[in-house]
């Protein structure tokens, strides 16, 4: 997959090339083109922003640097736009993207872009939550890992996108390693036990158990939907329902 990357600092992208995303770039699996918008500005003063008209705080974007930076290298696919008032991402947005064979992501600063920007490069905007963070080069980054895991090749051969607790809609139950006791805490006896079945009821519960907690709407969404759970995982689930 081809990820173009249009941006006032380059250098924040140095963590793709560390961990699985270098192993899938190494692959051969994920290529990255990080272009420096301000290396395409015409102004002599290298300025690649501009007042806003109407008046306001802040600056805004200016599209002559951002359109040429998109045009000259030739970027194509489909178009984002990293912005708090776009949609939000979820783990269905991040597969429908990783099933692109090209993407380029804009990362705003400022006040954000010209809105002609977005217009002539078809964008779609995308938030990582409702806040606001200085630019775009961070929710860029949560983008890609997201999407990146729903590519074949970019998890190790045992793992499953998936897999992960809260794409099942629940949150993930507590994990535990060596030693077996440290500063007068033991793990769970059933992890000792060898009975696999066991094991796999106990997190299961566990997972229940948080998710009723900590995220209630997403317990309340795991309950209403039809799953094929077992007799006594089913007896479990009726334990917290009931609260």
């Amino acid at each position: 997959m081809k990820i173009n990357i249009l941006t006032l600092f380059p250098e924040m992208f140095t963590p793709l090339r560390e961990s699985m995303l270098g192993r899938a770039v190494d692959n051969g699996i994920l290529e990255f083109n990080i272009v420096n918008i301000r290396d395409y500005t015409q102004d002599k003063h290298r300025r690649v922003d501009d007042t806003p008209y109407g008046g306001g705080a802040g600056m805004v974007m200016a599209v002559q640097p951002i359109i040429d930076a998109y045009r000259e290298n030739g970027f194509g696919g489909r178009s984002l736009y990293m912005s708090p008032r776009g949609e939000v991402l979820n783990a269905s947005l991040a597969e429908e993207l990783a099933a692109e064979e090209e993407i380029t992501i804009l990362c705003g600063h400022y006040e954000g872009v010209d809105q002609r920007v977005l217009e002539l490069m078809n964008a779609e905007e995308v938030s990582i939550g409702d806040y606001v963070l200085t630019g775009g080069e961070l929710p860029a980054m949560v983008l890609i890992d997201t999407l990146a895991r729903f590519i074949e090749g970019v998890l190790a051969s045992e793992e499953s996108a998936m897999d992960e607790s809260i794409y099942s809609g629940l949150l993930e139950y507590p994990h535990y390693t060596k030693p077996r006791e440290t500063e007068g805490m033991e793990v769970p006896e059933v992890l000792l036990s060898g009975n696999h079945q066991m094991i796999d009821l106990w997190r299961f519960e566990e997972a229940v158990k948080l998710t009723a907690e900590r995220r209630p709407d997403l317990f309340e969404k795991f309950v209403s939907e039809e799953r094929e759970l077992s007799k006594k995982e089913k007896e479990i689930l009726a334990k917290y329902t009931n609260h």
